[in-house]
């Protein structure tokens, strides 16, 4: 006959609270215990570089504000003020306020007559103080069709500039402004030195005056790069510029401004982005090497002196081959060079002998395939007054003859 007692089922689970308790006051002491021995052990571990992270202490005060009421939390507020020195930031402060902004005005005539408005902005390298006088380094596209020049320096003082000279081949300008409110002068580096992934800052001015004072970080990509260049914007190369390469961000705005080394002296002028979409973190900057005589022929003399043939060229490239063989009667392995397609009377070419459709191939034994070898030889390795070995065909038959460079421009 089933059945159970009541009074033995309410004593065998009735709840043992003395023992529950017991328990319950044995585990907090533990983790107690066990939460005191890691916060006095994190230090020491630390300290033994076990740890994956560091622990510092942090010295910063800490503002109480004291409750208005009792129902009302403390909050408390950290005043966090960090100064942070790197050889970077040393450099731009070093250069930073040598970069200076550029405003080309010019003058436009509306229904309301002549008016001046802002032809574009570019940025500047103050290089020189001499005596009331300070002296700008520019590119030549910032300056270009100018009626006047307005420089604005890191405080946003404005003051007019003179162009003193201005070369479309190296694209580089000169500009002199009064000396009085020119703090700092920028030191020019040695751009021969450079190495590829060496750390560079750009500086200046992109998009505008609003942007004033940029600074861009990157690394030397490419050393002596050779950028064709169109002068007169004909669709035919000119003159091929010798650049430095670099990921530092050069935008419009930028042109002119300062490419520096780590230790903040100046080692291009910068001049050019590439502009297309399959090509990313491309500048280019022209190296102060190459572009310091050229300034200093700016600012003495206002132009750059180069050597003069008095020739009219075309690039045998561009000639169909109909008239390779038969105007130019070249032979027929010779598909290269540059033709002559006028003599100007007098000149170094005429004096030497050279004739309409001469073809020269090569200079001081340098192989010379089209205009852009040509200049590139004339321009970068002969002065005014030198002798010029010319090798050429006329007729279908290699010639020579020795040219005394004038001092015109070509």
């Amino acid at each position: 006959m089933g059945y159970y007692d009541d009074q033995d089922y309410q004593g065998r689970y009735k709840p043992q609270n003395s023992r529950k308790g017991g328990f319950f006051w044995a585990s907090l002491a533990g983790a107690v215990i066990g939460a005191l021995m890691v916060i006095f052990s994190i230090p020491l571990l630390s300290n033994l570089d076990v740890l994956p992270y560091k622990i510092e202490p942090n010295n910063q005060s800490a503002v109480i504000e004291q409750p208005q009421d009792n129902n009302e939390d403390i909050t408390a507020k950290k005043t966090v003020s960090i100064d942070v020195t790197t050889k970077i930031t040393d450099a731009v402060d070093k250069a930073g306020d040598a970069v200076v902004g550029i405003t080309n005005i010019q003058e436009s005539t509306s229904f309301w007559g002549q008016a001046q408005e802002s032809g574009g902005t570019g940025s500047g390298v103050v290089y020189k103080k001499a005596g009331d006088k300070a002296y700008i380094v520019t590119n030549h596209h910032v300056v270009a069709d100018a009626s006047e020049l307005e420089v604005s320096l890191s405080d946003g003082t404005k003051i007019p500039a003179k162009l003193l000279g201005s070369d479309i081949w190296t694209d580089l300008a000169v500009l002199e402004v009064p000396a009085e409110q020119i703090k700092v002068v920028a030191e020019f580096g040695n751009s021969e030195k450079l190495k590829p992934g060496e750390p560079v800052i750009a500086i200046g001015n992109p998009l505008g005056l609003t942007f004033s004072g940029s600074v861009t970080q990157g690394i030397i990509s490419g050393l002596e790069r050779a950028i064709p260049v169109d002068v007169n914007q004909d669709g035919t190369p000119d003159w091929q510029a010798e650049v430095l390469q670099t990921d530092a961000a050069i935008n419009p705005g930028n042109s002119g401004g300062a490419l520096i080394n780590i230790e903040g002296q100046v080692i291009g002028i910068n001049s050019m982005k590439i502009a297309q979409s399959a090509v990313e973190g491309i500048g280019l900057s022209i190296p102060i090497n190459y572009a310091a005589p050229i300034i200093d022929d700016l600012e003495k003399t206002g132009e750059v002196k180069r050597p003069f043939m008095g020739v009219e060229l075309a690039s045998v490239n561009e000639i169909s081959a109909y008239h390779q063989q038969n105007t130019l009667k070249l032979p027929k392995e010779v598909n290269f060079g540059v033709a002559i397609r006028a003599v100007e009377p007098n000149s170094p070419a005429d004096k030497a002998g050279m004739k309409e459709l001469d073809v020269i191939i090569e200079m001081d034994g340098e192989e010379i395939r089209d205009v852009v070898d040509l200049r590139k030889h004339l321009y970068n390795k002969k002065k005014v007054g030198d002798d010029m070995q010319v090798k050429y065909y006329r007729n279908g038959k290699l010639q020579e003859t020795t040219m005394k460079l004038g001092g015109e421009t070509l």
